[in-house]
Order: structure tokens, then C-alpha cells, then sequence
């Protein structure tokens, strides 16, 4: 165990000589009266000595018991480990005790000590090296929000696997970004064909994230993006521009998208959405969202804003949301970039309010936005991303640099909390395991940046994310998420060879100049050379196979795209109808690994936008 990989990497270990052997008819003491918590980690790492040291250790609370009997001691002694949510393990000879600030400490600690045994050797029997290790995180709050309302909404089993594993690495929170997939028994028109989220399954995911010490956090956009309400007749008269509106950058919709501050019936909807949707969750935490109101001030509410303010009108309304959520017993959590275009107002925030600081880019100014937020004497969360959304394999580097960024700069003001999110813009076309390698980084340089900012990231995620101690799939999510550079035009947000699938045939000839045909062909023998060592992995994860196809699937998309661009171009690397035919196969593709993890709401319209790409081949 010369070369230990762990994830996240403690904030101090130190080997010391000797090891202990791991034998059969020792206890797991639980040195207090065990919880249902407390004894569901006691199990875990009952299940793990069993598969990795083949070693079966019964649970215990005896504290008669004698000491030769006792494999390992689990306690709580805040006065030992003085860190909130720290941990200390100490292997010695004789011994092996994990101790927690409390018992989310002890559970933290259980989950480093089983990425130890899956280390471990068992020659004939398993033995691990003397240790000392103390740990304790940067953020307390350390999050991870899924989008499941831009087309794609996970099976409660993809989300409860999901979150065991994030657990593992840490992980503390999970929010669920809703603009219309919860299942409101009172609204039932914007959710019927979106397979949502009922009540019931927010209750069993809730409990199930409980017992790994993660908190389930409701999270229910109330002011901007709520077209997906909007758009039906029932609701179009609460939008602030019922009949379209411009976006800031020019582009013009058809679509509603704000809901009127000054409508009633918009504080109404608001009050009967959070009575159905809150009682389901047992965290006081409450996002209600609130970003991107591009259109206030475009429709209903022109008058006003010219009057009072843009600002103003925005700022009223969000305290009007406030008063619902404190109501309702909850403390707001909010999307801070509206608020921050207007600085003069911040101070008129109550002292309570959370917001939440995001930004995807890895030049985002997290450093210069943080300190407005610590300035103000608010609490506020950090908000990178996995940059895997509107790519289809991901932004490796771009990532990377955002989570670092975002970790750096919460640090040094003060932030309370690291929510990483994973959106779903454009149809969600973005395969799971594509944001494995966002979400391990994430939780490595949330739980202590200074320890994990020279992680080796590749063999971690390869480890702990698809347990292929190969290395072999980490590497091919490294490389395909690199892609992305060799075609010479990186666009905000979003790579180019994305961007091609999702525009007109006619106007990918504007790519040309950064896009050359030599960088098209770099491009390809990139795409094949990360993907190359698919073949060897040795994943045991149960779902290996899925994965080696979602991986398969998101290349062979960068592929299209390039011959796609090769056609805009006017080359014959592929025809139209190769390419057409090509579409048609990467279609069932993409659904056959949809319904492998997702519900089947939100698929028609996902197809559809790869349907628009074989529109131009016909």
C-alpha cells in the first residue's frame, strides 16, 4: 500500500511502521448506544471487511467485552477530534479505532477506512499498514444539485445508487433542480408527461439519504424559469411576458418564462406549490431558485420597473418568497446572480437568506463575487459544475479549474457551503457516467482543497467512481471530457462539437476559421484514443457494461459531429445519407441508455432535437 489513493485525501495521514492483520471472530464495537444511523455505518463496514479482508466481524455495544475481542471501535468523542464532522483513525498493532467529532464523523471515518481495505492484500489473509489520520472538511456543506427538469428525470434507483456512492466520497447534501418535475396533486397539467417525482418517492429517497448523513434539500424554482408552467393557458396569464420576450444577448422566444411579481395569483401559486411539496422533506433547507429573470421588466411589470427599479421589483417579490418559506418553518436558499446586479440591495437581505454563488467557466470570478457576499456579512454557498451538460462527454480542464476556483475562493471568504451542480441543458444528452469525474473532483477539493488539489484525479475516479482498479475507465473519462479542445473553437458553457449537432447544417460554415479541416481530423484520432482503453478495463461495477456503452454512445455523437462539420464544410467524408443513417442508429442509442437509468418522461423531446439533425441530411 506504498501508493494509497483515496477520495477524498485526508487532511493529514502519517505511516508509521508495522501492520495488522485482519482475523476472523473480532467484533465492530459501537461504543455508545448505537442509532439507526450509527448502526447502518457499523453494517457498512461489516459488509466491507467481508468482501475485501473475507473476514466476518459481528456488531456490538458491550463495553464489557474484552479487548482481544474487539476488531475495531467506533466512538464519538467530540474532545478527541474537536473538528465539526471530523474524524481520526488510528491503526496500530494491536488495534483499530475510528473516532468522530460525532457520529457523521464516524461515518466519514468508516468510509475511509473501507477505501483502505479495498487496498488491502489478502495474502492468505489481509493486512493493512499502521496509521494515524486525521481529518475534517473545509465546507460543512458539501452538495451536489442533479438537474431533472430539462428532459431528464432518474429512476429513484439510479438516484439512491447515486447518492450511496456520493456518501462515500463525503458528499453531505443532495438538492434535485424541480421546475415542474414534482408530482402536485393540485397542478397536475405541467408534470403529466414528464414522469415525475412523486411524494412518495421523495419520502423513501429522503430516508435513504438520511441514513448515509446526506441532506435531502428541496429545491423548487419560484420566480424565473417557470415556463414549463407557463406555457399552458391555465397558468400563461401569471407570466410576466405571456407572449415571448428577448434574451439579454438579443436572441428572442416565443415562450413565457417569468411569472409576474405583481400578479397575485403568481404568490398564490407559489403558497400552494410549497404546502404539497414541503412536508415531504425533513431538511429545514429550502432553494427556491430565483435566477435568470431575463424578461422582468419586458411585459406586465414595465411600468413599475421604470418607476421603482428593476432591481426593486425583483428584490420585493424575492422577500414576498421569503415570508412563505419562513413560514413554512425553512431557511431560503437562492441563486445570487440576479441580486448582485444590483449591489446597493443586498444589504436589504434578511440576515437568514443563503445565496448561492454559481458560475460554470474556469475564469468565473468567484473570488471577486465571494467577497461582495462576506462584505455583506451573508451566508452563501460556492456553485461550480461539471461542465458536462451542452458537451456530451464533458470539459475535463474547464471542470477541474471551476471546482478548483470555486473551492479557492469559498475558502478564503468564508463560504458555508460547496454545492456542485450537473444541468441538463438541450435535451440532457450527456450520459450519467459523463459527470463521475465532476463529482469526485468536487467532493475532493470541497472536503479540503489544500489536500486534494494534486489529487490524482484519473486513478481516484477510476477507484471509488467505477471500481476498475485498472485505471483504465477513469482515463477514458479524463480524455473524451478533453476532446473538446482539438477542434480549435471553445465557446462559453458549452463545446463546440455540441454546438454543431444542435445547429442548422447552414450555419456551421461560421465555424470556419477556428475549425479547419486538419483540426477536424485531430479531432477524430483524439475522440479514438480516448476511448482506446475501454478494452481493458475491469470495472466490477454491476452496471459495467452500461457504462462501456454510454461512453461507446458519447463518442460515437463527437464523431457525427465532426463529419457533420466536414459536410458544412463541403467535403465528402461522409454523405448525407451515411450520415442520416448514422443519426438513426445513435437515436436508439441514446434511448436505450436513457431507459437503462432514467424515467421515460422527457425522451420525446430529447429525441427530438437529433431528430432536427437528420432533418438536414433529408
Amino acid at each position: 500500500m506504498k501508493d494509497i489513493v483515496l477520495l477524498p485525501r485526508p487532511r493529514k495521514m502519517t505511516l508509521s511502521t508495522g501492520e495488522i492483520s485482519l482475523v476472523g471472530g473480532k467484533l465492530i464495537l459501537v461504543d455508545s448506544l448505537p442509532s439507526r444511523e450509527s448502526l447502518f455505518g457499523a453494517t457498512r463496514l461489516q459488509k466491507a471487511l467481508l468482501k475485501n479482508a473475507n473476514v466476518y466481524w459481528e456488531i456490538s455495544a458491550s463495553n464489557s467485552v474484552p479487548d482481544d475481542q474487539v476488531g475495531i471501535t467506533l466512538r464519538v468523542d467530540p474532545g478527541r477530534v474537536p473538528y465539526h464532522q471530523g474524524y481520526e483513525i488510528l491503526i496500530n498493532s494491536g488495534s483499530i479505532r475510528i473516532t468522530g467529532s460525532n457520529e457523521a464523523g464516524v461515518f466519514y471515518g468508516v468510509c475511509t477506512f473501507i477505501q483502505l481495505l479495498t487496498q488491502s492484500v489478502p495474502h492468505p489473509i489481509a493486512q493493512l499498514p499502521c496509521l494515524h489520520i486525521l481529518d475534517y472538511p473545509d465546507f460543512s456543506a458539501r452538495g451536489v444539485m442533479l438537474d431533472i427538469s430539462r428532459d431528464k428525470v432518474p429512476t429513484l434507483d439510479t438516484v439512491c445508487e447515486l447518492v450511496d456512492r456520493l456518501a462515500s466520497w463525503k458528499i453531505n447534501q443532495l438538492q434535485l433542480y424541480t421546475e415542474h418535475t414534482f408530482a402536485y396533486r393540485n397542478h397536475p397539467e405541467p408534470w403529466a408527461k414528464a414522469s415525475p417525482f412523486t411524494g412518495e418517492d421523495i419520502l423513501i429517497l429522503d430516508a435513504f439519504c438520511r441514513e448515509r448523513y446526506v441532506e435531502l434539500v428541496p429545491n423548487q424554482n419560484s420566480f424565473g424559469h417557470m415556463h414549463r408552467w407557463l406555457m399552458y393557458p391555465k397558468y400563461r396569464s401569471l407570466a410576466e411576458c405571456p407572449n415571448g420576450y428577448n434574451f439579454p444577448w438579443g436572441n428572442h422566444s416565443n415562450d413565457p418564462f417569468t411569472l409576474c411579481p405583481s400578479d397575485p395569483g403568481s404568490l398564490q401559486l407559489i403558497r400552494e406549490m410549497y404546502d404539497e411539496l414541503l412536508p415531504h422533506f425533513f431538511s429545514r433547507l429550502f432553494n427556491v431558485g430565483c435566477d435568470e429573470t431575463w424578461d422582468l421588466g419586458q411585459g406586465r411589470s414595465q411600468s413599475e420597473c421604470k418607476i421603482r427599479g428593476t432591481g426593486r421589483v425583483y428584490l420585493d417579490f424575492l422577500l414576498k418568497i421569503y415570508n412563505e418559506v419562513r413560514a413554512r418553518g425553512r431557511r431560503m436558499q437562492f441563486w445570487g446572480d440576479i441580486i448582485l446586479q444590483h449591489p446597493e440591495l443586498v444589504a436589504e437581505l434578511p440576515e437568514d437568506v443563503i445565496a448561492l454563488e454559481w458560475g460554470y467557466e474556469a475564469n468565473q470570478p468567484f473570488d471577486e463575487h465571494c467577497a461582495k457576499y462576506a462584505a455583506a456579512g451573508m451566508d452563501f454557498y460556492v456553485c461550480p459544475g461539471t461542465s458536462s451538460w451542452n458537451s456530451i462527454a464533458g470539459r475535463t480542464d474547464n471542470a477541474l479549474a471551476n471546482l478548483i476556483s470555486a473551492a479557492e475562493s469559498g475558502v478564503k471568504h468564508g463560504a458555508i457551503g460547496y454545492l456542485n451542480t450537473d444541468w441538463g441543458d438541450s435535451g440532457h444528452w450527456q450520459p450519467l457516467p459523463v459527470s463521475y469525474l465532476g463529482f469526485a473532483a468536487g467532493a475532493a477539493y470541497s472536503w479540503s482543497i489544500e489536500a486534494n488539489r494534486e489529487l490524482d484525479i484519473i486513478h481516484a475516479l477510476s477507484s471509488y467512481a467505477f471500481d476498475d482498479p485498472s485505471g483504465n475507465l477513469g482515463r477514458v473519462a479524463y480524455d473524451l471530457g478533453n476532446v473538446y479542445h482539438a477542434i480549435g473553437l471553445e465557446p462559453a458553457n458549452a463545446s463546440a462539437l455540441f454546438g454543431a449537432l444542435q445547429t442548422p447544417l447552414g450555419q456551421i460554415k461560421d465555424y470556419q476559421g477556428p475549425v479547419t479541416l486538419e483540426s477536424l481530423y485531430k479531432t477524430l484520432t483524439k475522440i479514438d484514443a480516448a476511448l482506446a482503453p475501454l478494452a481493458s478495463s475491469r470495472s466490477t461495477r454491476p452496471d459495467a457494461e452500461l457504462i462501456f456503452c454510454e461512453f461507446r454512445f458519447a463518442a460515437r455523437a463527437l464523431r457525427h459531429s465532426c463529419y457533420r462539420i466536414f459536410l458544412a464544410f463541403g467535403t465528402s467524408e461522409k454523405s448525407q445519407a451515411e450520415l442520416a443513417a448514422d443519426i438513426d442508429e445513435l437515436i436508439t442509442e441514446h434511448e436505450a441508455i436513457w431507459l437503462a437509468r432514467n424515467r421515460p418522461g422527457g425522451l420525446v423531446d430529447s429525441k427530438a432535437r437529433f431528430q432536427l439533425v437528420k432533418a438536414d441530411y433529408l
